[in-house]
């Protein structure tokens, strides 16, 4: 992990950070293992590190926080609506492998529910948590559920997990000074808020199962 974090960090004085982040962050609805709320703190470390701090503006070749924000929130909402047309698409292949499973069957059942209810803010609860993003975002895409109910709920979400990754990076650096202890402890605090969202997902009734 803290060789991966060094390889990113030489990236952060280039633009193909945004390109990195934007890929992972794209990619992590197929792939959750795919540390990409990693790449976005270490990112947001790299700017408060660059960033002048009498003048507060960001020097050529840092990372800019808002632009990182907006990156990652993009290619949130992107790969959530690729996930979702993907299971809407599905067809009878994808209805039969999921009634065969009596896990997805619940699963899908509850989040159909929940969002018929209005319920979409476990939309954004279930990015912050370990794979929740891609069971809901196929969960909705096979449950036939329209774009109008999952899209602004899909866009909040990103933002809000965009927005809190970035400001553990940024602000984390600023109050502790070092860079490696700043990385470390956002990186905590991001895997802490993500065990948080998947219990209260596990404990909220409609949720999806195996989050």
């Amino acid at each position: 992990m803290l060789e991966s974090v060094a390889k990113v960090g030489s990236l952060t004085a280039t633009p193909w950070i945004y390109v990195v982040v934007a890929v992972s962050v794209l990619l992590d609805v197929f792939l959750p293992v795919l540390p990409s709320g990693v790449l976005v703190v270490t990112a947001a470390t790299a700017a408060a590190a660059g960033t002048g701090a009498a003048t507060g503006q960001v020097p050529h070749g840092v990372p800019d926080i808002l632009a990182l924000i907006l990156c990652a929130a993009t290619a949130s909402v992107l790969g959530d609506l690729v996930a979702y047309r993907v299971a809407r698409r599905g067809g009878e292949r994808l209805d039969r492998a999921i009634s065969r499973s009596r896990r997805l069957s619940t699963a899908q059942e509850r989040l159909g529910a929940a969002l018929s209810r209005g319920g979409g803010a476990l939309v954004v609860l279930a990015r912050f948590a370990p794979a929740g993003r891609s069971v809901v975002s196929f969960g909705a895409g096979a449950t036939h559920r329209r774009v109008r109910e999952f899209l602004p709920w899909s866009a909040l979400a990103g933002l809000s997990w965009a927005a809190y990754s970035a400001a553990l990076g940024y602000y984390g650096t600023r109050w502790l000074g070092a860079a490696w202890l700043a990385t470390g402890v956002s990186v905590g605090a991001l895997f802490a808020a993500g065990a948080g969202a998947a219990y209260l997902m596990r404990r909220t009734p409609g949720a999806p199962e195996g989050a």
